[in-house]
């Protein structure tokens, strides 16, 4: 093969570095999000960057960017000279606190908007559904901060999920330790959701299991979305939905297809 071909197997990162610089998305970074104090000779936006390459191509450790930073090809393929090496990216991310991290899932909201206004139209202008679920994420360390024991026996994280379903976009996510309820801190989240994507579509879905239905903020929810939330069965509950449409008590035979 000629000595001036190169080739990586994550040949895709390319286009995913100009989507982002499209997007604006290291100016917003740059501009909101603040904590190194001397930008010698990386910022903030090149370190959450660098960090996001390196799950996108398959890192699952900050170790792993090494690998990265020793790949001319890569570095070629996002015309740059350098990348940050693990235990710089490893001190970045000790910078963050609570206040940090909301910071830059506003910044990533705000640009992922600009796409919303183009590509996305189609997808989200008759209805937007969010979806809110926990997922748990075991770790192989017993000493992390926040780290809990979950229902199964296995120590790890529960993480609050909303996500867009209409394109698999990961809107908000707050880390808590795996025996966490899945609906702790979770009306906070779906208020921003809907706040977020209201402006641009006709109507809004949330979807969520039995933990989620939380019935007090039902009245506020329902005034700006439709609600697809599952329900315990409940006595009062189920006597309700014990009556057919003519408002009569349901038989015992017909009660299975209430």
């Amino acid at each position: 093969m000629s000595s001036r071909v190169e080739a990586i197997n994550c040949g895709g990162i390319g286009a995913f570095h100009a989507l982002v610089q499209r997007l604006g998305l290291p100016d917003e970074i740059d501009k909101s999000l603040h904590l190194l104090k001397v930008h010698l000779p990386y910022h903030e936006s090149d370190h959450v960057l660098n960090i996001a390459y390196n799950v996108l191509v398959g890192g699952q450790r900050l170790e792993d960017i090494e690998y990265q930073r020793q790949d001319a090809t890569f570095l070629n393929a996002l015309d740059a000279s350098r990348l940050p090496d693990p235990t710089t990216a490893g001190d970045f991310t000790r910078r963050f606190d609570e206040a940090d991290i909301e910071t830059l899932m506003e910044c990533i909201n705000r640009s992922r908007t600009k796409l919303w206004r183009t590509r996305g139209h189609d997808l989200l202008k008759e209805e937007a559904l969010i979806d809110i679920d926990g997922t748990l994420a075991p770790t192989t360390g017993w000493h992390k901060q926040g780290i809990g024991l979950s229902y199964n026996g296995v120590w790890g994280y529960h993480p609050l999920v909303v996500s867009l379903a209409n394109t698999k976009e990961i809107l908000f996510l707050e880390n808590r330790p795996a025996n966490a309820p899945s609906h702790k801190g979770a009306e906070k989240w779906i208020d921003a959701a809907i706040d977020l994507v209201g402006p641009f579509t006709k109507r809004v879905c949330l979807r969520g299991d039995t933990d989620f239905a939380l019935t007090r903020h039902f009245d506020s929810w329902s005034e700006r979305a439709d609600l697809v939330f599952g329900m315990d069965a409940y006595p009062g509950l189920v006597e309700r939905v014990q009556y057919d449409k003519t408002g009569r008590r349901s038989t015992p035979e017909s009660q299975s297809e209430v």
